[in-house]
C-alpha cells in the first residue's frame, strides 16, 4: 500500500486536526511513564518508611523521559523547526515550573504547568491559532489542577498528566472555531 507523502510546503499548510490530535495523545501517552515516575520518587522521598524505594532513581527516570515527550510532540505535530522548539520546551519547563512548584506548595501543580508551558513551545504553531489562547490554557490547566490537588485529593494525582497537552488542543480547537 502506497504511502501519500506530504510535499515540501507541509509546514506552511494547516496541520489536520487528526494528525494534531494523534500528536498529543502520543505526547501525553509517553508523559504519563514519566509523571508516575516522579510521583512514585517523591512519595518515596516523603515516606519514612526504611524499605521505602530510592527516590532519586525514580526521579531521575521520570525527569529523563521528559525531553522525549517534548520530541514526540514536536515531531508528530510537523512542528518547521523541531529541534529548536524541544530545546524551547525544556527551558520553558524549567522557567515555569520551578516558581509555580514553589508558589503552589506541591508537585504537581508545577508539574502541570511545566508540561503546559513547554508544550506552548513544542506543538507546532498554526498562523490562525494565537499564542494568547494556549498561554490561557496553561493557565486554566493549572488552576484546575491546583483546586483539584486541594478538593479531590488523590483522583486530581491520577488525571494530572492529561491536562496540560490536552489543553493546547482545546485551545487551538476553539481558535479555529472562532476563525
Amino acid at each position: 500500500m502506497a504511502r501519500a507523502r506530504r510535499s515540501a510546503l507541509a509546514g506552511a499548510e494547516p496541520l489536520p486536526a487528526r494528525r494534531k490530535w494523534r500528536a498529543i495523545t502520543l505526547a501525553t501517552l509517553l508523559l504519563v511513564p514519566a509523571y508516575m515516575s516522579v510521583l512514585v520518587g517523591l512519595v518515596s522521598l516523603a515516606s519514612d518508611e526504611e524499605n521505602a524505594p530510592n527516590a532519586g532513581l525514580y526521579i531521575a527516570f521520570g525527569l529523563a523521559l521528559v525531553p522525549f515527550v517534548f520530541i514526540a510532540l514536536a515531531f508528530l505535530s510537523e512542528h518547521p523547526r523541531a529541534p529548536g522548539a524541544v530545546i524551547k520546551a525544556m527551558a520553558l519547563t524549567l522557567l515555569v515550573g520551578i516558581p509555580v512548584s514553589a508558589l503552589a506548595a506541591d508537585a504537581v501543580t508545577g508539574f502541570v504547568a511545566a508540561i503546559g508551558a513547554g508544550g506552548v513551545a513544542a506543538l507546532r504553531p498554526e498562523a490562525a491559532y494565537s499564542w494568547k489562547a494556549r498561554w490561557i490554557a496553561v493557565l486554566a490547566a493549572t488552576v484546575a489542577i491546583f483546586l483539584l490537588v486541594r478538593t479531590a485529593g488523590e483522583v486530581a494525582l491520577l488525571l494530572a498528566p492529561v491536562f496540560p497537552f490536552t489543553s493546547l488542543g482545546i485551545a487551538d480547537h476553539l481558535a479555529e472555531g472562532r476563525r
